[in-house]
């Protein structure tokens, strides 16, 4: 947490954007295969213009833009040495590609500078079973939730154009004690810790969606089941020839 407020914390080094389109061979449609785009991409409230998603539940004005920590590549090549050749920058789906922010190092709320854009560190991403297919793993995305390696999301407070090369400076850090990571530790791993669970429900700049989670295992005394989400079954394999 020493990054100082003012001063750049990253650099963007590629936009991605994409459309919805069949895992390998799974039959399952998402759009998380993302193209780098070369100049101005324009930012509005709903996410990047042109990147597009296959599920009504990702995209819209609390998950606008997905960041992810290009840093984080060489610890899945390292942990999933056969499939290492998959995991470069950009494949988990991320629209901002750069290295020097991490879960650890940013906070719900920080307001964040890239380019023409004023962002806002809204939720922290939660890992679904697409990454499985996606990478040819049945434990990725367990992997993704229980290391932290997620990525993070932006609310867009004011619309501007990014470039490749845009300085990305944290301009305001209104929860300095709550880093994306301390979020997940609650959410993933503190399963039992109501009373916190019961701060997490009002926190301020952590969105609505992420609230009310927080809230229903208030009320229920439960925590939420993960496995739909985590994992559908079997990888399918490619056709023979």
């Amino acid at each position: 947490m020493s990054q100082s407020i003012g001063s750049p914390a990253s650099v963007l080094s590629e936009i991605r954007i994409g459309e919805p389109a069949e895992i390998g061979h799974s039959g399952i449609v998402s759009a998380i295969v993302k193209r780098p785009q070369g100049g101005p991409v324009r930012v509005d409230f709903t996410g990047l213009v042109g990147d597009l998603h296959a599920d009504h539940f990702h995209g819209g004005r609390e998950k606008a833009v997905l960041h992810y920590d290009s840093a984080h590549y060489a610890a899945w090549q390292a942990e999933f040495p056969h499939v290492a050749a998959a995991f470069q920058p950009g494949s988990f789906g991320e629209n901002f590609v750069a290295a020097g922010m991490s879960e650890a190092t940013v906070c719900v709320g920080d307001t964040v500078r890239v380019g023409g854009a004023l962002l806002q560190v809204s939720e922290t991403r939660q890992p679904c079973y697409k990454l499985n297919h996606r990478f040819g793993d049945l434990g990725i995305s367990r992997r993704s939730q229980e290391s932290g390696r997620t990525g993070w999301f932006y609310r867009v407070l004011e619309p501007g154009d990014v470039k490749p090369g845009d300085a990305i400076t944290i301009v305001d850090r209104p929860l300095p004690d709550w880093p994306v990571a301390r979020v997940q530790d609650y959410l993933y791993h503190r399963t039992d810790d109501f009373d916190m669970a019961r701060v997490l429900s009002e926190l301020p700049y952590l969105s609505p969606g992420f609230r009310a989670l927080f809230a229903k295992r208030v009320a229920s005394g439960t925590v939420e089941s993960w496995e739909r989400r985590l994992s559908n079954g079997p990888l399918v394999a490619a056709p023979q020839a």
